[in-house]
């Protein structure tokens, strides 16, 4: 490695950079809203990655690895997915080099996977980075669970992907929050360890979602439960859900999380009531970590 090089992890709604030095260490970073929503369309994206290069003081020989949805159809520009198959630490022999004429030579999108089982189809794109990362840290086998928007439950053997189911839990809270029959009561504390718990509960036992989505509107118009705890039910139920269809697969082992700290102290406290060992990992050291190793080349 002879020069640093500008990693940006560039999602729906964020957009995170991280400057990284010859010896693999972060130097500085960058956070803004300028996810591909905000950019406005694919011919803004030169302009929109020009003035995040200035806003850094990033010198113009500075080569940039971008991960996430800009290399969506929605994005700067379309990148396919790998098979599954294709093992983590070949990653770095698949970058695609950016066509647009300004950034030709300099910066390169990272692909997202797609996994097969018979007819059933999952994807991700900007989480395959973050497995990356987490292999190099030593966590080739096993299940990794990244929480977010579109939360990914990931069974790893020997850094090739077995497994993908995607949960829209973030997108649902989010949808259930701003507008429907439970958003008047979603303005309490979602991570309230008691109405959590309760959502943990139900979930648990598997019933109908959108059944016991609606009990909890049941609960607070019948005064049988406090509307300021709706939100945390609401969150234990939707994380719940996860732990209760992966419960089978992941059996009495554990999980590793990638997230942000409050996000994953909530995957562990959902870990811990489904008997699940849970160990989390810091989401940006393991970005930069992962762009260590396109720095190494495939491995």
């Amino acid at each position: 490695m002879d020069k640093n090089i500008l990693a940006i992890d560039w999602g729906t709604s964020n957009r995170r950079a991280y400057l990284i030095d010859q010896t693999g260490a972060c130097v500085a970073e960058h956070e803004d809203g300028q996810g591909m929503l905000a950019v406005g369309g694919q011919q803004h994206f030169s302009a929109s990655l020009a003035g995040l290069l200035a806003a850094m003081g990033i010198s113009a020989d500075v080569p940039v690895i971008l991960s996430g949805m800009v290399g969506s159809a929605s994005g700067w520009q379309e990148v396919g997915y790998l098979d599954a198959s294709v093992p983590l630490r070949q990653l770095p022999a698949h970058l695609a080099p950016v066509a647009d004429p300004d950034w030709a030579g300099r910066c390169r999108i990272v692909p997202g996977y797609c996994y097969r089982s018979g007819s059933d189809v999952d994807v991700m794109r900007g989480e395959e980075t973050q497995l990356l990362g987490a292999v190099a840290l030593g966590h080739r086998d096993g299940w990794l669970v990244l929480p977010g928007t579109h939360s990914k439950w990931v069974l790893l053997r020997d850094g090739v992907i077995q497994s993908l189911s995607t949960y829209m839990t973030g997108e649902l809270f989010a949808m259930l929050s701003a507008g429907g029959t439970l958003s008047s009561m979603m303005g309490g504390d979602a991570a309230d360890a008691e109405g959590f718990a309760i959502g943990l509960n139900q979930a648990g036992r598997n019933e109908p979602l959108s059944n016991t989505l609606f009990r909890v509107r049941a609960g607070v118009v019948s005064r049988s439960a406090p509307a300021q705890q709706a939100p945390a039910v609401v969150s234990g139920l939707l994380i719940g859900a996860e732990f209760a269809a992966a419960r089978a697969q992941a059996g009495a082992g554990g999980i590793t999380v990638i997230g942000s700290p409050a996000l994953a102290a909530r995957y562990a406290v959902a870990a811990a009531h489904f008997g699940l060992q849970c160990e989390v990992l810091d989401p940006h050291r393991v970005y930069c970590t992962a762009i260590s190793q396109f720095l190494k080349g495939p491995q």
